[in-house]
């Protein structure tokens, strides 16, 4: 596979009469056609049966799971997901599947913006359960999770396409393998690492300090109530984010963000 050929297929909506079908059928077609495995050298995906609800591709050599968003305005702070207690299992399990956010524009039909949240940044501290259905609902008493984009660090996002022009594969995949050691750590590891480095992003600052990091002990606490030592924990997440090439040690106290 070459280029990317950013056009959807109308021709495939013929026959539908749900714009949400017909966006639908072509946003997945698409993916099939010209999507790729970011985990590996793979350039094509394969689409899932059907009744695989949480998958919706599958790369057929290293067995990568990817699960495909589509919407035609800009993915804001939150996206609904599936339900909510199966998500949490999948969590702690570690089977949480990657997911692709495609953004498309309805008056050129094209595919303007896409990028992947690898399974490993979707922790606890960025699901969010939603309301219960009304016992008048179709699915009453069921409880349905939103992905909260917004307390994701910049680094979770693996830009593909950008404001309607597709990024270079081996970028991508260098970006993708940065932080893929968060795949094998536990559960409650992988959402303090995550959760401390979008501490560190909301500084928006290259050099920070330890006491800076500290303003956020009251969140980091809320979102890990059963750890009673905060300030260690934090500083063991630097240290790990230090050993991974994502931050500098400049001095003690002291910090730098590496350029990616």
């Amino acid at each position: 596979m070459s280029i990317m050929d950013l056009h959807l297929n109308l021709e495939l909506a013929r026959g539908y009469k749900s714009a949400t079908q017909r966006a639908r059928v072509m946003t997945e077609t698409w993916a099939e056609e010209n999507l790729y495995c970011l985990s590996c050298s793979s350039d094509q995906l394969d689409p899932t049966r059907p009744s695989r609800k949480v998958v919706d591709f599958v790369c057929p050599s290293c067995e990568e799971r990817y699960q495909l968003k589509s919407k035609s305005s800009p993915f804001g702070t939150k996206v609904s997901n599936s339900a909510y207690d199966p998500k949490i299992e999948a969590i702690r399990a570690g089977t949480t599947p990657n997911y692709l956010f495609l953004q498309y524009d309805r008056s050129s039909w094209q595919v303007r913006n896409l990028f992947a949240v690898p399974g490993h940044f979707i922790t606890e501290s960025v699901v969010e359960k939603r309301k219960e259905l009304r016992p008048t609902a179709r699915r009453a008493g069921w409880v349905g999770s939103n992905i909260l984009l917004a307390h994701l660090p910049l680094d979770a996002r693996v830009h593909l396409i950008v404001d309607g022009a597709s990024l270079p594969k081996e970028d991508v995949r260098k970006k993708w393998q940065r932080f893929l050691f968060m795949r094998f750590q536990r559960a409650e590891e992988r959402s303090w690492i995550s959760d401390v480095l979008l501490c560190v992003r909301e500084l928006d600052k290259e050099i920070f300090t330890l006491s800076e990091i500290y303003q956020f002990e009251k969140r980091l606490a809320k979102l890990h109530p059963r750890n009673k030592h905060i300030r260690p924990k934090i500083r063991q997440q630097l240290q790990i984010l230090r050993d991974r090439g994502v931050i500098k040690f400049l001095d003690k106290g002291l910090y730098q963000i590496k350029k990616s």
